[in-house]
């Protein structure tokens, strides 16, 4: 079971790369008008599909239209390709279980961060789950903290001292990235990939997955 916003099936993403003329060979760059979370989403599953050329507009659509760039109304304004085929099973090693996920954070040998707001990482807000509060052992790092008062993300110098605070000498690829649903998680992924820290992993299901077991401890507070 995963959040809110499920992985698709290794088919589905297949099938929706391939309606969209996305191949290996294809430059795809994603944004959106919610400060680049869905954009970052977008980025992790192509780039876990195995496309190489995927970026995410700095700034998203706001940026755009800010900086008066020209912009259409049509629907699909363009989309004249084939569909062609394209790779679509994510790498399960991009992805932390919820067995290995509790296995690690009982071993401390990795850091969870959570990209929810500090009230409801807290537990003092819950505007989505029927549940409020944080996974046990997670630290939190608001995925909007990445992004400058401009809505462009910071320079990868001052990400990188930001995440590097976070690590206390730990390696990137120790980090696990967690939200609501696995969306703005991908915020702080992006951001560290941004500032050279490669190497970090998805908890997909994050808090609307972890709290469908009620046996799955909850904690609140900072």
């Amino acid at each position: 079971v995963h959040g809110r916003h499920p992985l698709p099936s290794a088919e589905q993403l297949a099938q929706v790369w391939a309606r969209l003329g996305i191949d290996h060979d294809s430059r795809v760059v994603a944004y959106d008008q919610d400060q680049g979370m869905y954009a970052a989403r977008l980025w992790w599953m192509l780039r876990e599909t195995g496309h190489t050329q995927v970026q995410v507009l700095d700034g998203g659509y706001a940026k755009w239209q800010k900086d008066g760039h020209a912009i259409e109304t049509m629907t699909n304004a363009g989309a004249t390709e084939l569909p062609r085929e394209g790779a679509g099973q994510l790498r399960a090693a991009a992805i932390v279980p919820v067995a290995q996920l509790q296995q690690a954070l009982a071993d401390e040998t990795i850091l969870l961060l959570d990209a929810r707001g500090a009230p409801r990482f807290r537990g003092e807000v819950e505007p989505i789950d029927p549940v409020a509060g944080h996974v046990p052992g997670a630290s939190n790092r608001p995925y909007p903290s990445n992004l400058d008062a401009d809505g462009r993300f910071k320079p990868a110098e001052v990400l990188r001292a930001e995440f590097t605070a976070l690590l206390v000498g730990r390696s990137p690829a120790s980090v696990v990235h967690m939200c609501g649903s696995g969306v703005t998680a991908c915020h702080n992924l992006f951001a560290m990939e941004l500032a050279g820290l490669t190497g970090s992993r998805l908890y997909a299901d994050s808090w609307s997955g972890w709290i469908t077991d009620p046996a799955r401890p909850i904690a609140r507070g900072p």
